[in-house]
């Protein structure tokens, strides 16, 4: 479509997803970009936030496009291909970390794409100690986001079956359902596989200001100055996020459960 192509993002048009370049334009662009910048700075502050207290380090999978070690302390960054400033190159269902040396696992936009979030969580109970925290933003399905993700460039699927992610690509292979189906539609599921965490929190956000900003892949449809406003609407829609949200902060909490995984 015509507007699509008007509306795409000069830096990354055409661009493959899964190309490492990518990932390092998209640090820019988020930056660059006002509305975007002031977003990414929110949801790092709600992450820090939701983290414990207390020495030892945090592990941020899928670091290369961000910044959030500017505000989380002890934050060790990590992404699936290598990208500059980013510590490590790791695979997120394989942690190459000792049990119980983490504070906690944070993320932004990630857990979507992970193929095997089953493995995740598991090695996610192995690393993350007793009290530590997982912390992260994703999409969420409500019936305005059902609408406006199906125009998205990632697959979206909330009837999927599977928690598994079809697919090869590292960046490109989603479903950016996939948050909603683990923590609302087969929580009792997650629950039970799951028994060492605790689903501390599910708050559904930002209906509007995201979708405004053009993300990383389009063009800015709001001016900086306009950030604080665009919030103050969506804060004063709060008793309707459930219908209206295009994202998630989900946190949950590591419990001293004795819990064995085969």
């Amino acid at each position: 479509m015509m507007l699509q192509r008007w509306l795409a993002h000069p830096l990354t048009r055409g661009l493959d997803l899964d190309d490492p370049a990518t990932t390092r334009l998209r640090q820019q662009i988020i930056r660059d970009k006002d509305v975007l910048r002031q977003i990414y700075l929110e949801w790092y502050s709600a992450i820090a936030a939701a983290l414990p207290s207390g020495d030892g380090p945090v592990l941020e999978l899928g670091a290369g496009g961000g910044f959030m070690r500017e505000r989380v302390p002890d934050l060790v960054t990590s992404e699936c291909f290598s990208v500059p400033h980013v510590g490590l190159v790791l695979d997120g269902l394989r942690l190459p970390f000792v049990a119980g040396s983490l504070r906690g696992i944070v993320m932004t936009n990630v857990l979507h794409h992970l193929s095997d979030p089953q493995a995740f969580f598991v090695e996610a109970t192995r690393c993350v100690r007793a009290g530590g925290a997982i912390a992260m933003i994703e999409p969420w399905v409500t019936p305005w986001s059902r609408f406006v993700y199906r125009w998205h460039h990632e697959p979206f699927a909330p009837d999927a079956a599977s928690w598994r992610i079809a697919g090869n690509g590292l960046l490109s292979a989603a479903n950016g359902a996939l948050p909603w189906i683990v923590f609302e539609r087969d929580r009792p599921r997650f629950e039970r596989e799951f028994p060492a965490w605790r689903i501390d929190r599910v708050t559904p956000m930002m209906p509007f200001v995201y979708l405004l900003s053009g993300g990383v892949s389009l063009r800015s449809l709001a001016p900086g100055w306009s950030f604080s406003a665009i919030r103050a609407l969506e804060r004063a829609l709060a008793p309707w996020q459930r219908s209206l949200a295009m994202f998630a902060l989900i946190v949950l909490r590591r419990l001293d459960y004795p819990h064995t995984y085969a």
